[in-house]
């Protein structure tokens, strides 16, 4: 007997399959019982009629409760009312295990609550639906760098100094020194890169921030991607290239997926049409200001300004040239104009926010020494980076896509919690 997964099943039409799967749902009509099962990779109505299956299989197939698992024997049939568009008529059925009554029932529940069973949350059709595109962008990702020429490294998670500044750092005790959870693997990418040219990590990193907001995690995963002898324009030609990439890669795998979760396929298909939007920080600012925004140039952008900036288009913005002060002291700053740097964060539509930040990163070794002295960093900390700029400097850039606000943007999620499959929240270490 051949045993098949759900979402293979229409390649078996008119045949005889064994599934192997859970209980979402069961209902029944007189004698006629319709289980509706799943198994990972989707979900399928199963049919039971009275008089076509054993008396002992009909009383398992009364008394199952939801979540148990079974393996199920039938025939598979086309049925165009199914979203699927085929059903199995059940010819034999077996309990696997009978569960617990469930707690996560077909009912509404709230978000805390949710959180709290998040390791059976998992299983509903709308978390299902996130995790298997969360899985395809990632996958899209990773073959745009390899089909850029891009080697993947893995950066360290424990770091002996910051990347962006000290106050959202995790600290822990080294034997005897202090290391803290890594804020991101750039700086290990950029001595990667000046070895192998194109590199670029993916892994968990950590921010201390103590925020509630809607698009901050504590624990969340970048794509960080460094390369040589690319500048800081070429390095947003390269970031277009790889959204629109994955974009198109969700939409080409995932329609189902995206109308269970009543996404405007619409708005991601019309990114695809045309070059991302420019602008420069001054002309951020000076449009806020006509707005009423209660923001001074020097100033960051906070969520307001963000979604006011990405609402004057209807795809993805660079906004570019921000003011040194305010970012990372490796970013290099615009030879005409130092008081602001070849830096740009991507704003996603919709009020996504930031999803991007990137920069052409300072190469001049006398320039990054200073800049580490004006913001008081460890000196020593930064002793192997430093060494980048005496053998062989050449001009470079990076980016970091911050994934969970990407798989928000595309799946058009309220709340980044639901992008990661265990999320870390300021109240929130469980599960």
């Amino acid at each position: 007997m051949t045993t098949v997964l759900i979402k293979d099943i229409g390649q078996h039409n008119g045949k005889q399959v064994t599934l192997k799967g859970w209980l979402y749902n069961r209902r029944s009509s007189g004698k006629i019982q319709f289980l509706i099962i799943r198994d990972g990779t989707g979900f399928i109505q199963a049919v039971l009629v009275q008089s076509e299956v054993s008396s002992q299989d009909w009383e398992l197939a009364t008394g199952l409760t939801q979540e148990s698992s079974v393996e199920i024997t039938g025939m598979v049939k086309e049925d165009t009312r199914s979203p699927l568009g085929y059903e199995l008529a059940v010819e034999t059925f077996a309990v696997i295990h009978s569960a617990e009554e469930y707690p996560i029932s077909l009912k509404e529940h709230g978000v805390d609550f949710l959180l709290d069973h998040r390791h059976l949350w998992l299983r509903t059709p709308r978390q299902a639906a996130i995790m298997h595109i969360r899985n395809s962008v990632i996958k899209a990702m990773r073959d745009w760098l390899d089909t850029e020429g891009f080697t993947l490294i893995d950066a360290p998670i424990l770091t002996p100094a910051a990347c962006e500044g000290t106050t959202t750092l995790f600290e822990t005790e080294y034997f005897g020194d202090k290391a803290y959870l890594s804020q991101s693997g750039q700086l290990y990418m950029e001595a990667a890169a000046m070895a192998m040219g194109r590199v670029y990590c993916f892994g968990p990193t950590f921010r201390a921030e103590k925020s509630k907001t809607r698009r901050h995690l504590i624990e969340f995963w970048m794509m960080e991607p460094e390369m040589a002898f690319v500048d800081h324009k070429q390095n947003m030609a390269l970031q277009e290239s790889m959204v629109k990439y994955v974009v198109k890669a969700v939409l080409d795998n995932h329609l189902r997926d995206l109308e269970l979760l009543e996404r405007d396929t619409a708005k991601l298909e019309n990114i695809l049409a045309k070059p991302f939007a420019k602008m420069t920080y001054d002309q951020a600012i000076q449009y806020l200001q006509s707005q009423g925004h209660e923001i001074q140039w020097g100033d960051d952008f906070g969520a307001p300004d963000e979604t006011a900036l990405a609402n004057l288009h209807d795809g993805p913005v660079f906004v570019e040239h921000f003011p040194t002060a305010i970012k990372a002291f490796y970013m290099k700053p615009v030879p005409e104009r130092p008081e602001v740097v070849l830096a740009a964060d991507l704003l996603a539509p919709e009020g996504y926010g930031e999803i991007i930040g990137s920069s052409q990163r300072i190469d001049d070794l006398d320039l990054l020494l200073q800049r580490i002295q004006e913001q008081k960093l460890p000196e020593e900390a930064f002793a192997w980076y430093l060494d980048l700029r005496r053998y062989g400097s050449v001009p470079h850039s990076g980016f970091g896509i911050g994934l969970e606000r990407f798989i928000s943007w595309i799946c058009g999620l309220s709340h980044l919690r639901e992008a990661i499959p265990f999320p870390r929240l300021i109240n929130r270490l469980y599960p």
